[in-house]
């Protein structure tokens, strides 16, 4: 039986990829870490550990002295800084990984370095400064039509987003987080946000899955109206959308492999704009595409073992489209279909309408 270690086991996707291994036709002894106590005791795992974070000088000999004592086959990470951090000590760790190039995850982990590579490779992508002063965030406002989209350059779960439809709500939002330089403003698209979860291997395309976000769940709590929490989910198949993803990793790597999770946000003429690469991890609710009958962590896992996976029919978008993942705080997620729900919503027009 393979020994796997997962890290971050108590959060949401780390709990995604152990669901999904536990739904695969051969059996996984996982083992979960997680730096935070509480999360730890969440983990979905047949042994747990707590660890320091990513940036403990002593992570990486924690992590090797886990997977001496469980004798770990391999490990697989779903958080950025630890990504990071392991990416960059890759060579110490005592066991296998799956990740992209050190160069890859840098560039990909920086959405303004992200942007210069698509704009050098002519995509369609929202025009992006890097704000180090207010003459710069000033010029932003003058170039973009007086309303700016303000971010972190890095970071996920949108960390640090504002709509800012004038210079001194911006201005005091990047004094409030003492962001100077660590901010960039974009020009602002429109609300239809997709994924384009895909896996590599050595430069080839295995599997790939677009999915749409139709709300963002909890979105009244986040100034953006982003959370990095989808709320319902829905498989898409757009060959545009499969094209410009493609190109928008291949400009970045040339050779991808590993996990490229292309974010892209539709534009007023209905063109996907790529706006980031979540890279060496999954999106969090990528169970949904396990329980729709594409176990991508499996996939991922057989990879990574050097073994060989049974060929898919259709290798983009195998999925069927319109089917429904909804979520929410407390309740296990449902699988649908959109004519389920559109049935719920007929029915009280036509209930309306007899009254």
């Amino acid at each position: 039986m393979k020994r796997i270690l997962v890290t971050g086991a108590g959060g949401a996707p780390s709990t995604n990829f152990i669901r999904s291994l536990r739904k695969a036709p051969e059996k996984f002894y996982v083992v979960g870490v997680d730096s935070d106590k509480y999360h730890l005791m969440r983990a979905e795992v047949d042994k747990k550990y707590l660890v320091p974070p990513a940036t403990n000088p002593l992570y990486v000999k924690v992590i090797n002295s886990i997977i001496e004592d469980e004798k770990i086959d391999f490990m697989h990470l779903q958080n950025d800084m630890e990504i990071s951090y392991v990416s960059e000590n890759r060579e110490k760790i005592k066991t296998k990984l799956f990740l992209p190039s050190k160069k890859t995850i840098r560039i990909c982990q920086n959405k303004f370095i992200s942007f210069e590579k698509w704009k050098k490779a002519g995509i369609k992508t929202p025009n992006t400064m890097l704000i180090n002063s207010q003459a710069d965030l000033k010029n932003a406002f003058k170039k973009y039509g007086g309303k700016v989209w303000i971010r972190f350059t890095t970071g996920a779960a949108g960390k640090g987003s504002l709509p800012a439809f004038g210079f001194d709500t911006a201005k005091n939002w990047i004094n409030f987080h003492n962001g100077w330089g660590k901010f960039t403003a974009a020009e602002m698209l429109e609300k239809t946000s997709t994924t384009w979860m895909s896996i590599w291997h050595n430069g080839k395309l295995v599997t790939a899955q677009g999915r749409k976000r139709l709300y963002w769940e909890m979105a009244k709590v986040s100034p953006s109206g982003i959370t990095g929490v989808t709320g319902t989910g829905v498989t898409v198949s757009d060959p545009l959308l499969d094209k410009i993803a493609i190109k928008a990793i291949k400009a970045i790597d040339k050779a991808p492999h590993g996990l490229f999770g292309v974010d892209l946000t539709y534009d007023s003429k209905g063109i996907p704009n790529p706006t980031e690469i979540n890279i060496g991890r999954f999106f969090t609710t990528h169970q949904f595409f396990t329980e729709s009958g594409l176990n991508m962590p499996y996939i991922f896992t057989k990879l990574a073992f050097g073994e060989k996976i049974t060929p898919l029919k259709k290798k983009i978008n195998p999925l069927k489209e319109g089917l429904l993942w909804i979520r929410g705080m407390d309740f296990y997620p449902i699988l649908t279909e959109e004519n389920e729900v559109e049935k719920n919503v007929k029915e009280l027009k036509k209930r309306m309408k007899s009254l």
